[in-house]
């Protein structure tokens, strides 16, 4: 269904509070016996109340994305359902219309539509799942088993191989990682901020991106790179019977256009910042044996320092905001990120003096 066209304050266009107000009212009425609990992220209010949780899209615009029409909020939230649903069937229901009628105000179903009331926003609906679940959670309980990750495993399998295939050149492929490059060091290296390791950290994945350009070059040409999540972290997998993994990138083709082994690398990196390195590697070899691919330690390691240097820059990003919040927490989180790097790094160091695996263009 096509959006309708973006309101206007011309026509008393409802602002974000008087929202905000009437959904914070529904997930009271939804969900009387527990409390309701409300996040703000940069991007969306979550509500999660009963059984339900509603997402709605802030009106934002960063470098990365754009929500700042309710055409743009009503094509990105079909795009979340739709996507999510490859790894969390059953999890995102739909989008609901939220609609104001004079005084009165409704969510609508997709399927109930079009309705007499005017569009003002759009919001995703999902099933809530038990948050002691989540791996983040079990991995701090110390109640994660192999077999649960030998599901995820199957899950993940099963996913990569059915994503398309992305068609992009070495040469495109290797000049996204030096994109992200230059943007890690702008910002790590702020002068606002005096980071311990950071230049050391950026300086070594600068070395390291030339030495082993050919071996990121041929992830591309062996045609490895896939539309995957984009987002691949503890806290977005919900260890169930069957494993689902929620929260994909939806805002950003680009972003989700990876090699499965960057995000299994992304997701190692962080549960071993929550103190189970062991999960990374068994979810490393048993994807690497399920889909017969074999990426070398020092691919490994290309992409986990990558990843913590960009996890380092985000969790920067934050002081950047007029009213940061905890602002104490962000350069403490940033140091463990590029401790991680530097780990990474020195085990590329190793990798070159192996022979043949650890030759440049080795994948």
């Amino acid at each position: 269904m096509s959006a309708e066209p973006e309101p206007s304050r011309k026509v008393d266009a409802p602002s974000l509070d008087e929202k905000l107000r009437f959904l914070r009212a529904t997930a009271a009425e939804a969900g009387p016996a527990d409390p309701v609990h409300e996040q703000e992220t940069h991007m969306s209010w979550v509500f999660f109340a009963g059984d339900r949780v509603l997402k709605l899209k802030k009106p934002v615009r960063f470098s990365f994305l754009d929500f700042t029409t309710l055409s743009a909020r009503e094509f990105f939230c079909r795009e979340e359902v739709r996507l999510n649903s490859r790894l969390a069937p059953g999890v995102y229901l739909g989008v609901l219309a939220l609609q104001a009628d004079g005084d009165a105000w409704s969510l609508v179903p997709d399927d109930h539509l079009p309705a007499r009331g005017r569009t003002v926003d759009w919001l995703v609906s999902m099933r809530r799942l038990p948050p002691e679940r989540t791996l983040l959670h079990l991995i701090g309980k110390r109640s994660v088993e192999p077999r649960d990750i030998d599901a995820l495993i199957e899950r993940l399998v099963a996913f990569y191989r059915l994503a398309p295939r992305i068609d992009i050149t070495p040469d495109g492929y290797l000049d996204r990682f030096r994109s992200q490059h230059i943007a890690d060091r702008e910002l790590l290296m702020n002068p606002r901020w005096r980071l311990p390791d950071a230049a050391r950290a950026l300086d070594a994945f600068d070395a390291a991106l030339t030495r082993w350009a050919p071996t990121l070059q041929e992830r591309a040409r062996q045609g490895r790179i896939v539309e995957g999540h984009g987002d691949l972290r503890p806290e977005h997998v919900w260890l169930m019977r069957p494993p689902v993994v929620i929260d994909c990138l939806e805002f950003s083709a680009s972003l989700r256009q990876v090699d499965p082994f960057d995000e299994l690398a992304f997701l190692a990196l962080e549960c071993g910042l929550a103190g189970a390195d062991w999960i990374g590697e068994r979810l490393v070899t048993g994807c690497a044996a399920a889909l017969g691919d074999a990426p070398s330690p020092a691919l490994m390691a290309i992409y986990t320092a990558q990843r913590a240097l960009l996890r380092a820059r985000l969790a920067m990003a934050h002081l950047l905001d007029p009213q940061p919040r905890t602002p104490e927490r962000w350069p403490l989180q940033a140091g463990r990120y590029l401790g991680r790097a530097l780990d990474a790094l020195d085990t590329l160091a190793v990798s070159a003096a192996l022979s043949p695996e650890g030759r440049p263009g080795s994948p």
